[in-house]
């Protein structure tokens, strides 16, 4: 039987003008899992999540969440309703206090947690009488995040959430994060530059260059499949062109042959011996290696 999916986008593309943000991006997110969303400044993350959340219509594919179609003014107002969104910009109120501003979010929401409510505040060391304005970036952040969390969404949506966090709060919103998934089922999908918090906390990962998904899958099946070879000549390393499947991208420097392999070492290596190296070996690659080599593919 298919997995539940969360999230799922098909060959969805979208311009501004003559450029393309996204160009055929397919993606699928489980129910339930947590999902780092990787990619570099201007590959096409924002205006997915623009389009998941129906704040903007694709030019062409499509885009559903928990079924319902993001492009449909109906849909896309259940979608919002299930989602809990933590923008760059925070979306909150500078006017308010800390309470004032979860007083008037909680009143949309009539599943929202007080519970939840008072585990976050202190968790975060929120202070109710707080003015919104006076925090600092991180005790935004965090105020943030427990609105997205104690409003009983499906769906975490989360843009860069520890943006402005020292070591500590960073630890302590993504355990934050980790507990609320695995006690409430909801999908977290979160889109952030550092790959250490992804690796951390993620199951699934997906990675998008150019508004294209270059990797996808669950996070565990990734370090499974991906290998670095090494392969050492008596002289300079040959120009050679691998069929192996799976062979992402060949470097060459002095005497080494490095290949990066998405489908295990044994096959790559068997092709290998027809070079004669006088060494080779192989090993596990991280996201961070992944991601890297991933973006950099077409450069």
């Amino acid at each position: 039987m298919a997995e539940p999916r969360a999230i799922e986008t098909t060959d969805l593309r979208k311009s501004y003008g003559g450029a393309e943000a996204l160009r055929g991006l397919t993606l699928a997110v489980p129910a339930g899992s947590i999902c780092g969303f990787l990619g570099r400044t201007g590959s096409g993350k924002t205006t997915t999540i623009k389009i998941l959340l129906g704040m903007a219509r694709p030019t062409s594919g499509h885009a559903t969440v928990f079924g319902l179609s993001a492009a449909s003014p109906t849909d896309s107002v259940e979608i919002r309703r299930r989602t809990g969104f933590v923008g760059d910009d925070k979306g909150l109120y500078d006017g308010m206090t800390v309470g004032g501003m979860i007083h008037f979010t909680a009143s949309f929401y009539p599943a929202w947690s007080p519970e939840l409510e008072a585990k976050y505040l202190r968790r975060f060391e929120l202070a109710a009488t707080q003015g919104v304005k006076a925090l600092s970036r991180g005790m935004r952040t965090k105020l943030a995040v427990l609105l997205a969390l104690c409003r009983g969404a499906d769906l975490l949506v989360l843009d860069e959430p520890t943006t402005g966090l020292d070591p500590e709060a960073t630890e302590n919103v993504l355990q934050a994060l980790v507990g609320h998934a695995a006690d409430r089922g909801t999908t977290v999908f979160f889109s952030s530059h550092q790959l250490a918090d992804v690796e951390q906390i993620a199951d699934h990962v997906a990675i998008i260059d150019r508004g294209r998904t270059v990797v996808a899958g669950a996070l565990d099946d990734l370090r499974q499949q991906y290998r670095r070879i090494q392969l050492v000549f008596d002289g300079d390393a040959p120009v050679f062109s691998f069929q192996s499947k799976g062979v992402e991208r060949v470097r060459r420097s002095g005497r080494v042959l490095t290949v990066l392999s998405s489908a295990g070492a044994d096959a790559v290596l068997a092709e290998a011996r027809a070079l004669n190296p006088v060494s080779t070996d192989s090993g596990p690659v991280t996201l961070k290696d992944i991601f890297l080599d991933s973006v950099a593919a077409e450069d």
